[in-house]
């Protein structure tokens, strides 16, 4: 499908390709990487929501972009990354599933002894780059949770669909979920 949905985030007006997700349902594709002027109206937008903060937690990889642009910005603070494969250099590691709607086969996140001490305590602004049906978010509040983690917020750049409802979501714009012929929905 080649087919097209334009919006302006964060005052940068981009195309984002329409993608199928299945049979009746489509969804726009937006990706930070390699886009150094969205990542960072987008980092100035959240940062300037966010509420107090430690540490920023976000899932690898798409969320790295951000969660690096706006820990730089906000004075080169640290964040912590719950990774989708171990290291080996990762001790006592801990895993949740997250079963994403743009990945076919379920996924783990992980974190490390390491990130768990530094986040035990701590106010945890959780951070992503699209929230759809939030599975992504429960891992990451699960692994703070058991990090002994304070969550204090969750923040996204694009609330897909009835991600846009949810109260306990900063977010900059909503995005629509598409028809399989590429018309939105909402």
């Amino acid at each position: 499908m080649d087919k097209f949905y334009t919006m302006t985030i964060a005052g940068c007006k981009r195309s984002l390709p329409i993608c199928k997700l299945n049979d009746e349902l489509c969804i726009a594709g937006f990706v930070m990487f390699g886009d150094p002027e969205i990542t960072t109206a987008c980092a100035k937008a959240l940062l300037a929501k966010a509420p107090e903060y430690d540490y920023i937690l976000t899932a690898e990889s798409k969320g790295i972009p951000l969660a690096h642009e706006m820990c730089r910005l906000d004075g080169n603070r640290w964040y912590v990354l719950a990774r989708k494969v171990p290291k080996l250099y990762m001790q006592k590691v801990v895993d949740v599933v997250v079963k994403s709607i743009t990945t076919e086969r379920e996924q783990h996140l992980y974190l490390d002894q390491a990130d768990m001490d530094k986040m035990r305590g701590k106010k945890i602004l959780i951070v992503d780059d699209v929230v759809s049906t939030g599975e992504s978010l429960k891992a990451l509040e699960k692994l703070t949770e058991e990090a002994g983690g304070i969550i204090v917020g969750r923040m996204t750049v694009l609330a897909e669909g009835k991600a846009a409802d949810r109260k306990d979501l900063i977010y900059l714009e909503k995005l629509p979920l598409f028809d399989k012929t590429g018309k939105p929905l909402d």
